[in-house]
């Protein structure tokens, strides 16, 4: 069997810990700890929190995409949009924008340099208050989801003042998608609390019939 290699690391801001980017042949691993955050085989449910998303707000809308990851959501997204859509894309963590643009060039397939998207380095959250109404869709996959918190910082994301921030960024109609590695019925009561209509989708990590599954809820702002 081939050895994992251990190609980088990078620090996360606010005592956020580390991430290690792992390769095994053609296969990459994203890693903090002892965990895998994402892994370059499987890429199914960050591609269907694209999918499912704009069959819902059609093909010009305005997407924030929270953690571009390996690029899957991102490039599901494009290739489901039209000209005139725009995307935001944020990113903590200034070296995995590197590692896509430098080892995994070939999984980003140019993805950045599209003229629809615009990258933002930084806290998604700075994104979500950037404007009221800004956004027909808001996509998170940041940190395993709401119960894998590895960064507390994150969890003003998922708390009722982050959702609150999230449905006033949106607009009517708009969808705020989040990507988990689990369930969580506390997280969807939340939802509901804070005013969405929400629908919780199980997803399989690989996109097939088997395999892992993973949680994506939609949440609509009504208006």
């Amino acid at each position: 069997m081939i050895a994992w290699e251990h190609l980088d690391t990078a620090t996360v801001p606010d005592a956020g810990g580390e991430l290690r980017l792992m390769r095994r042949g053609a296969e990459y691993s994203i890693m903090t700890g002892a965990i895998e955050l994402m892994n370059s085989r499987l890429s199914g449910s960050e591609e269907a929190l694209a999918t499912l998303v704009i069959a819902r707000v059609g093909p010009a809308a305005r997407l924030l995409i929270g953690g571009y990851g390996m690029g899957f959501t991102l490039r599901a997204a494009l290739a489901a949009l039209g000209p005139a859509a725009k995307l935001v894309v944020a990113e903590l963590v200034p070296q995995v924008v590197d590692w896509a643009r430098g080892p995994m060039a070939h999984l980003a397939a140019g993805c950045l340099e599209d003229p629809r998207v615009r990258v933002v380095l930084g806290d998604v959250s700075r994104a979500i208050g950037a404007g009221a109404k800004a956004y027909d869709a808001i996509l998170l996959d940041v940190d395993n989801g709401p119960e894998g918190l590895s960064r507390k910082e994150n969890d003003r994301l998922y708390s009722r003042v982050g959702l609150a921030a999230a449905r006033a960024a949106l607009s009517p109609g708009g969808v705020l998608a989040v990507w988990s590695s689990g369930p969580s019925e506390a997280f969807t009561k939340r939802l509901t609390s804070a005013g969405f209509a929400v629908e919780v989708v199980p997803v399989r990590a690989g996109g097939g019939k088997r395999g892992a599954r993973h949680v994506i809820w939609l949440a609509t702002n009504p208006g």
